[in-house]
């Protein structure tokens, strides 16, 4: 498997990453996890999903495993994995903080995670994420900016930041929203004693989101390590979800919709890592078929075209149901 490198990270990492949102509890906003999830979706087996998962991604090259603080029990199911795995010494491991599961482990809730960016919430998880993780923790993100955020700006919170990433954990911060170009750029001018303190930034690109592409790229080039989420767009670029020219273009390929979106991304020479979103074993093998799929410029140029505009993307997406 190809391998690229997280900036300040102590190990190579995958091109393509696993992500753990989608098994780390039992509702999230994602099309078909009836489908791909036990009936249950109790702690343990959603444990023994999440442990499958990290095996098979291990076991083919995967070097990056993405969590949050607020993907329920994302980072125990991880740091339980890594104690039965001690020979994964280059599994690379980043988590987020700055919003906090609040769902209690049901499917329907009315908060199923609460945003804050404030100093406060950073102490109390990255307590959380070091009881759970040690050692191990090797990216630490923002989870989430946006152009209004106070964590921009705060510089009490950014001499913390600081001060953790002197300790060797890389600091990075992921984006959402129609606005992502506009946090990213705020976030390259984010300084402490004269040195940028996002070293990562991660970001949605895929098949329908292309507005970040121009700032991505501006990241990669001032020496940010890019990585992109949702590649599959909370399950609309996969499967029978996918729109006619994605499974038109899998046909021709004898592939799958999946690996032509994530195609799709990895073809940008600014992506460092693509996060896989996989909620099963079968999910994540065909999410690796992207690696060696060859997207020409006639193909590209139809991918392209099913862009949408950055606020219908959005508004698509917070309409989505958490299942």
């Amino acid at each position: 498997m190809p391998f690229a490198r997280l900036a300040a990270a102590p190990t190579p990492v995958s091109r393509i990453g696993l992500g753990l949102a989608a098994v780390g509890r039992p509702g999230y906003l994602n099309l078909g996890r009836d489908r791909d999830l036990p009936p249950g979706r109790s702690v343990e087996e959603l444990r023994t999903r999440a442990h499958d998962l990290l095996d098979a991604a291990y076991e083919q090259g995967v070097r990056y495993v993405d969590t949050a603080r607020s993907y329920g029990r994302a980072e125990e199911f991880l740091a339980g994995w890594l104690a039965a795995h001690p020979q994964a010494t280059d599994l690379v491991v980043g988590s987020k903080w700055g919003y906090t599961y609040t769902a209690g482990w049901r499917t329907q809730a009315d908060s199923h995670e609460v945003k804050n960016h404030a100093l406060a919430t950073y102490e109390r998880q990255i307590t959380e994420t070091r009881d759970l993780l040690g050692d191990r923790l090797d990216l630490y993100q923002i989870h989430s900016l946006t152009p209004e955020s106070p964590a921009l700006t705060d510089r009490a919170l950014h001499e913390r930041l600081a001060a953790l990433g002197a300790e060797g954990v890389t600091i990075g911060c992921s984006v959402s929203g129609p606005d992502q170009a506009a946090a990213i750029h705020a976030a390259l001018a984010v300084e402490v004693a004269g040195q940028p303190l996002f070293r990562t930034i991660q970001a949605t690109y895929n098949v329908y989101e292309h507005s970040a592409g121009p700032a991505l790229e501006a990241a990669h080039g001032a020496g940010r390590s890019v990585l992109v989420k949702e590649a599959l767009a909370n399950g609309r670029l996969a499967g029978e979800a996918a729109p006619p020219a994605v499974r038109g273009i899998a046909g021709e390929l004898s592939t799958t919709p999946d690996a032509v979106a994530l195609a799709f991304v990895l073809r940008a020479p600014w992506v460092e890592v693509a996060l896989s979103g996989a909620a099963t074993v079968a999910q994540l093998d065909t999410n690796l078929r992207a690696l060696a799929l060859p997207l020409d410029e006639e193909r590209l140029e139809r991918l392209d075209a099913l862009g949408e505009e950055a606020g219908e993307y959005w508004r698509t997406r917070a309409g989505m149901p958490w299942g």
